[in-house]
């Protein structure tokens, strides 16, 4: 159910931002507004989020995830009936964009908790790597739906069928059996302190301050995903078709990379996992601004989706690895915090640099920054490269403060250790 859900969730959101973004593109030919509304989202995000955190280490997540997504239901809905009377206009675009970032934010961290729930330690990153899949054979399958459902004049089939996946979202959690609430669930604080030891454990965490900070400098330069009307206009000459084939190579690519993850289970080096596939990210960036070809373009699309899927999967994973259940909806908020923070920045900071230098140099100077942040991170965060994942065998009893920095590594002798033998 938590696999369904999460499927039906993923289409919403990719829908909804194709359909808004080339509705945006298609009225105004600009590619300001697209990043105006990327700031807006980030705007309304960051608290949202920071709260959802706190919410799901708090409440039953299965609730907070179905009461956010029917948000989406009625909004996307309202959306669908303002085109089809050819009512909808820029600004309900951008206020329905600002509230749904809050609320569909608010069961972000829930969702990403629960998985910990349902799967075993010693099957969790294959979890992670299986809903990354999944995820991206959904947003594989989306572009071609919103293709075929955008071949009428207007946009309202489009805005129709996104509000019947927002309706499925929200009611497949309340179908999952297992109790929803975290274990050693935060109660008794106020919510605002409950906020605060989020954010102290992970500035204190010697990984998860690194990957944030990598995700954040990387994407903040290289966000091209919500522009593909733009790149699609300017690289290729093309239109709606143009910016589905793109899309949809992105999502093969983060399928690829998703299988990739789960293939190297018996990689210890999981932070050097993350660096590799971040520095291929960047060099690709290159190769894509230099494309003018549309097949060439969505080859080397393909494996920017396979490396950022790697590393984004990565990520997730280490997030769950090393923190308790109780944390998990705080840790899981700070890192969709990071993502969506530099998502919004990256939307606004590739939609101006786009219309100042065009596509082809926006790409070009993101992936330049992309190289550099790698090089810095590796370099001044010495945890990301040092973490070791060593699986605990079945039954075996591991103090939690060798769970995690870096798990199996001995900072003082530099070797890794056999967490077999601890008591």
């Amino acid at each position: 159910m938590l696999w369904f859900s999460s499927i039906a969730a993923m289409a919403t959101m990719n829908l909804r931002v194709l359909a808004t973004g080339i509705w945006l593109y298609e009225e105004t030919g600009s590619g300001v507004v697209l990043a105006g509304l990327g700031l807006v989202e980030l705007g309304m995000r960051i608290p949202a989020n920071l709260y959802g955190g706190a919410l799901a280490d708090e409440v039953d997540r299965k609730k907070l995830m179905a009461v956010t997504q029917v948000a989406s239901f009625v909004l996307i809905g309202t959306m669908a009936f303002l085109e089809g009377f050819n009512a909808l206009q820029v600004w309900h675009i951008y206020v329905i964009t600002a509230i749904l970032a809050s609320t569909s934010v608010l069961g972000g961290p829930a969702r990403s908790a629960l998985t910990a729930r349902v799967v075993p330690r010693s099957h969790l990153m294959h979890a992670v790597a299986t809903n990354t899949a999944t995820m991206q054979v959904g947003t594989m399958v989306t572009p071609l739906i919103f293709f075929l459902t955008s071949l009428t004049t207007d946009l309202t089939l489009s805005f129709t069928v996104i509000t019947v996946f927002a309706f499925t979202s929200a009611v497949l959690p309340l179908l999952i059996s297992i109790d929803g609430r975290a274990e050693s669930a935060s109660t008794g604080k106020s919510r605002l302190r409950n906020i605060l030891d989020g954010l102290i454990y992970v500035k204190s965490h010697p990984i998860l301050p690194g990957l944030y900070l990598l995700d954040v400098g990387v994407t903040i330069v290289s966000f091209y995903r919500q522009l593909f009307p733009i790149f699609s206009d300017q690289l290729y000459k093309g239109g709606r078709g143009t910016t589905s084939l793109l899309t949809w190579a992105n999502s093969a690519g983060g399928l690829v990379g998703s299988l990739i993850v789960m293939f190297t289970r018996d990689y210890k080096a999981k932070g050097m996992l993350v660096l590799w596939a971040t520095l291929f990210y960047g060099i690709l960036l290159i190769v894509f601004g230099a494309t003018t070809v549309l097949w060439t373009g969505m080859v080397v699309v393909i494996f920017l989706g396979a490396t950022d899927a790697v590393g984004m999967t990565s990520r997730q994973a280490i997030v769950q690895l090393t923190t308790p259940d109780n944390m998990r909806g705080r840790a899981s908020a700070a890192h969709s915090l990071a993502a969506m923070s530099a998502n919004g920045l990256g939307q606004a900071e590739v939609g101006f640099m786009s219309e100042m230098v065009g596509a082809d140099q926006t790409m070009y100077i993101g992936g330049v920054v992309s190289i550099v942040v790698v090089f810095l991170i590796w370099w001044l965060v010495k945890g990301v490269r040092q973490y070791r994942y060593i699986e605990v065998p079945s039954g075996a009893a591991v103090d939690d403060e060798y769970d995690y920095y870096p798990i199996g590594y001995d900072q003082d002798e530099q070797v890794e250790i056999d967490l077999r033998s601890l008591k």
